[in-house]
């Protein structure tokens, strides 16, 4: 059974996570996304409005579905990201 997927891979792709301000989560999402991709692209971080949060974004060359998956499991079984897009 193939999974069904809208992207064509390998191609360009934003993984978000979002979390508090306070710790270093730039460096934890990278870490995380690392275990999956040998080579990450951009890191962008954005504050919230008031700073309590943090979004970061990491472009990564996504080759499969599965790989996204294992990715975003990843990342919302860690205790201080709190949202994965």
């Amino acid at each position: 059974m193939s999974e069904e997927t809208l992207f064509e891979f390998p191609c360009q792709f934003p993984v978000k996570a979002m979390g508090k301000a306070d710790l270093e989560l730039d460096i934890l999402v990278v870490e995380i996304i690392r275990r999956h991709v040998p080579e990450v692209g951009t890191v962008t971080t954005r504050a919230s409005k008031d700073g309590v949060y943090l979004a970061v974004t990491v472009i990564i060359e996504a080759t499969s579905k599965p790989q996204l998956d294992a990715i975003y499991q990843d990342l919302t079984d860690h205790p201080h990201v709190l949202v994965a897009l």
